[in-house]
């Protein structure tokens, strides 16, 4: 790079550091902190295979059964001869049917049936009812920015030391109850599982990969300054190393324009007049509809350290972001009127984890008259804008900016709560500023 950084020395000597600590440390716990992109589950299968190198039974621990299949075809892959227990439920259709045709997975809803097995993988959920065997020597926990701290407490006595991996920037634990009566105890159940765990063992070792390999250089500085004030990455790209392109010209609208903007720098603003609108806003559900449709209908190529050659965008690298799962499926129906199909539409919990080359996103605060804390958290906005490549374009109606100064947080002050920093208000308020340097108006 320009300035000397390394990324691929970086993310070695972090990732190193990190195994040493888990093979060789005496540390109970240690947590890693992963930006987006940052190769977060590729450490986690390392990690899992020299634990089982070296003759040291693993338990694994993710949020979702997703992410569980997920992770037992990525080892599968990486050593097909090892043998790999993928402990499921007792549902009609408990796991992805791909794992039956893997050879070295065996698969059980009963953690006996899979004792002596060098990896055993199962969700949070289902851990939580593992009675009566032998503890793990190790652990790995997946996602534990996304565990709450009270799944933790229920699977804590079933290993000795453990390996936390998790995003900080992301959305936090989802609960369906309130939690306010426990808000500011140290047992907070609500809480995740590494703030928690932290606050209880403030001497467990902190490490963080330092390289997102997904987000390009045009938005690795935005998302870091915004979202990770305390633990800054790099992209391991440089300006130019991506390019993308279109191969049929811009129309003139509005549409076009903003794509040809997030083309060349990574970002587009796409903003509608001022207004307060139903959530299912119908002017701004069709102003992302017409960005996706006219992004395909141009035939957007994409050129990168992967491919040197054009590589298609197509509607399977393209996604739409929303908050809230209506306004997914308007924007679903939308397309659909315009032909569009195979484009990922969901909200930002749903597309946690994914990676596209380009991607739309409805600004959580377009069109509303108030700000709350659920469209002002951090980790929402963070996850909307951290999915891509390429190019992210925002469709958003003019003055949310002036929305964020006349709603300060009302948000009752809890004693003893670890204050989320930065707060969704600043990092939308920075995130904003950055937009409205790529700003095409639409309607002109």
């Amino acid at each position: 790079m320009s300035d000397g950084f390394d990324p691929g020395a970086a993310a070695g000597r972090a990732t190193a550091q990190i195994l040493d600590d888990t093979l060789n440390g005496t540390a109970r716990g240690i947590v890693v902190d992963s930006p987006p992109g940052a190769g977060k589950s590729t450490l986690v299968v390392r990690a899992a295979l020299e634990l089982a190198a070296a003759g040291r039974p693993l338990m694994v621990v993710a949020q979702t059964n997703a992410q569980v299949d997920d992770l037992v075809v990525r080892l599968a892959e990486k050593d097909p001869g090892l043998p790999v227990g993928r402990l499921h439920s007792s549902d009609s259709d408990p796991y992805d049917k791909v794992l039956d045709g893997l050879a070295n997975v065996r698969k059980s809803a009963k953690a006996a049936d899979l004792a002596g097995l060098d990896i055993v993988i199962s969700t949070a959920a289902k851990w939580a009812h593992v009675k009566n065997v032998e503890p793990w020597g190790h652990a790995i926990v997946d996602e534990a920015y996304q565990m709450r701290s009270d799944a933790l407490l229920a699977v804590a006595g079933l290993f000795e030391r453990a390996l936390f991996v998790g995003d900080p920037g992301q959305l936090d634990p989802f609960s369906i109850v309130g939690a306010d009566q426990w808000a500011g105890l140290s047992y907070d159940p609500s809480a995740s599982a590494v703030s928690t765990l932290l606050a209880h063992n403030p001497e467990l070792p902190q490490r963080r990969l330092p390289v997102s390999w997904r987000l390009p250089a045009s938005a690795a500085q935005l998302v870091s300054d915004a979202f990770y004030p305390y633990t800054p990455f790099r992209s391991g790209t440089d300006h130019g190393d991506r390019l993308l392109s279109f191969g049929v010209g811009s129309d003139g609208s509005a549409a076009d324009r903003v794509l040809d903007e997030a083309a060349e720098s990574g970002w587009g603003l796409l903003e509608l007049p001022a207004r307060h609108t139903p959530r299912t806003d119908p002017e701004a559900v069709r102003a992302v509809a017409t960005v996706v449709r006219r992004l395909l209908d141009r035939g957007g190529a994409a050129t990168s350290e992967r491919s040197p050659d054009p590589a298609p965008v197509t509607a399977d690298r393209v996604a739409v972001g929303t908050a809230h799962r209506d306004q997914a499926a308007a924007v679903r129906a939308a397309l659909a009127e315009l032909g569009v199909t195979g484009v990922a539409v969901d909200t930002a919990n749903r597309l946690q984890g994914r990676e596209f080359d380009v991607t739309v996103v409805l600004h959580p605060l377009s069109g509303r008259p108030d700000a709350t804390a659920f469209h002002l958290e951090t980790g929402r906005l963070c996850v909307l804008a951290s999915r891509h490549r390429h190019a992210c374009v925002v469709v958003c109606r003019a003055g949310v900016a002036e929305l964020l100064d006349e709603h300060p947080s009302t948000e009752p002050v809890q004693l003893g709560v670890t204050v989320k920093f930065p707060d969704g208000w600043e990092a939308n308020h920075r995130v904003l500023a950055h937009l409205a340097e790529h700003r095409v108006s639409w309607g002109r």
